[in-house]
Order: C-alpha cells, then sequence, then structure tokens
C-alpha cells in the first residue's frame, strides 16, 4: 500500500500518514507525557488503510511547557482536520495523559466513533509540568474546555517520594494517595465516559507502576456499562504502563520512571488488544 506523508506545523507540529488512495476512517494518535509525535504509531496504523494524524499537544510553539491548562479544542480541531481530509470514521487512540485527553474529547465531540484508550485514567488530574507562566505551582487543571478549567484532582506533594530523585521512581503510589486526599474532589472530577457517543476500547495492565490503570479502566468500564453504552476491556495483570503494538518495538527505559511490567508482557498485551484495534479501525479505507 502506497503511504503519503505530510508534515504539519500549524496549528501545532506533527505528520498526517495516509494511502495515498484516501481513507474512510481517520485515527488521531497522542502520545502521553512524552510530549512526541508518534510517528512509529502513526505510520503502523497508517499501514491498515486509515488516515493517521499524529500531533505534538504540549511543549510545541505556541504551547505550554508541560501539560497545563491544554485547551480541549486541540483534539477537536485535529479531528476536524481529520474530516476535512475525508475521513467519515473517527478514531481517537491516545496512551496514558493522551488517553485522558482522547476520553474528554468523545465527551465533548460527538464526531468521535471510537476511542481507543491505552493505560487510561478514570478522572481528570492537574497539570504535569509548568503551564505558560513556566510555573509548575500552584497545581492547575491538565486541560480546558471552552477557556474554563476541566475540575481536576491535585497531587499530594507530602508523599515521601515526591522531591527530586536521582534515579526512576514509581508514581503508582503517588496517584493513589493524591486520590485519597482530595477525595471530596474526585467526583468532580471523573470523566464522564457515560455521555460520549463514542464506543470505548480500554488497554490496561495490572503491573503499572505509573499510575492504576487498570483499575482506573476498571471504573470507566462500570461506568460505561451502567450507561448501557458499549465498552470493552483488554487487560493483563503482569503488563505495565506501556503497552506495546504488533510491529512496535519495545519502549526504552526512562531514566525518570518506573513503568511495570516487562517488555514481553506489554508486547502480549498490545498482541491481545490489536484484534479489537483493527475492528475500531473499521477495515480502513
Amino acid at each position: 500500500m502506497e503511504l503519503t506523508e505530510r508534515e504539519l506545523t500549524d496549528p501545532w507540529e506533527g505528520v498526517l500518514i495516509a494511502p495515498a488512495a484516501g481513507a474512510h476512517t481517520g485515527v488521531l494518535v497522542l502520545a502521553g507525557s512524552s510530549g512526541r509525535v508518534e510517528r512509529e504509531r502513526a505510520r503502523l496504523l497508517a499501514g491498515q488503510g486509515v488516515a493517521a494524524l499524529a500531533i505534538r499537544w504540549f511543549g510545541g510553539p505556541g504551547q505550554p511547557p508541560g501539560i497545563c491548562e491544554i485547551p480541549l479544542e486541540t483534539f477537536t480541531d485535529a479531528v476536524g482536520l481529520l474530516r476535512s481530509g475525508g475521513a467519515r470514521r473517527i478514531v481517537v487512540l491516545g496512551a496514558s495523559k493522551g488517553a485522558e485527553a482522547a476520553l474528554l474529547t468523545a465527551v465533548h465531540d460527538a464526531r468521535v466513533d471510537v476511542v481507543v484508550a491505552l493505560s487510561p485514567t478514570s478522572r481528570v488530574w492537574c497539570n504535569v509540568g509548568p503551564g505558560h507562566d513556566g510555573e509548575r505551582l500552584p497545581y492547575r487543571s491538565s486541560w480546558t474546555w471552552r477557556g474554563q478549567p476541566v475540575p481536576f484532582v491535585p497531587m499530594d506533594d507530602s508523599w515521601p517520594a515526591a522531591q527530586p530523585s536521582s534515579g526512576p521512581i514509581a508514581v503508582r503510589e503517588w496517584y493513589e494517595l493524591s486520590g485519597r486526599t482530595f477525595s471530596r474532589l474526585v467526583p468532580a472530577a471523573e470523566i464522564p465516559v457515560e455521555k460520549a457517543r463514542a464506543d470505548l476500547l480500554l488497554v490496561a495492565g495490572g503491573d503499572d507502576a505509573m499510575w492504576p490503570s487498570l483499575p482506573f479502566a476498571e471504573q470507566l468500564a462500570r461506568r460505561r456499562r451502567s450507561a448501557g453504552a458499549p465498552v470493552r476491556l483488554i487487560s493483563r495483570q503482569d503488563a505495565g504502563h506501556r503497552p506495546r503494538l504488533p510491529g512496535e518495538g519495545p519502549a526504552s527505559a526512562s531514566p525518570h520512571f518506573h513503568h511495570g511490567g516487562t517488555p514481553e508482557a506489554d508486547a502480549l498485551l498490545g498482541a491481545a488488544a490489536w484484534p479489537c484495534i483493527l475492528r475500531a479501525l473499521g477495515g480502513g479505507g
């Protein structure tokens, strides 16, 4: 299959990879807190006959340097770009903080048909890194919608390992502690996935060391089922924060964070999810 690649610089950095003959399905591909443009994943998905758009949604020109009050319109505008290119079926595939964005996008944009959320959260969290003002504190929402901050859960900085470290750390316990400390804020911060028209595919590992993505995914699934809405959850207890899809290499080690799992378990989780992802793509072109 012949693919075309178009580099984007405005309104955000990114790449649009699509079959030369066009595609019925468009996929928005969102990285997590790495901030990178997910080129490898976009190429993998475009090889299935879809138009894959990967964008840098923070840390680029005109954007906050961290995940701080990112307008959700960033993602609805990207959906609009895919639609303007001829895509009539829209999938948003995000990992970690990108999954948080993907779920919120589907809540606010009825044009989204499917969300594939890898290592998701069930609630909105505070900023990761500085905002436009260059400051990390005080904590603010990761997201805004129509200029207003989305309700969020802050972090409890009394966690012993919250201070700068010389080596990689596992921050799952920090998120768990923060959820307990600020439990009164959790209900307003829950992502109302029952309101989304989109189908949901959730992929999570029980050994996730970044945040408890499997319990979060189970919470999301319960919200959907209680509303009679479609949801599918694919999980492995031994997989970590970074499931890898067939054709992707192992994720590189981080000097800052432990992600949990093993390369083998993470690949097996991605392989288990792959047939469901292919069905979500709707057969491509």
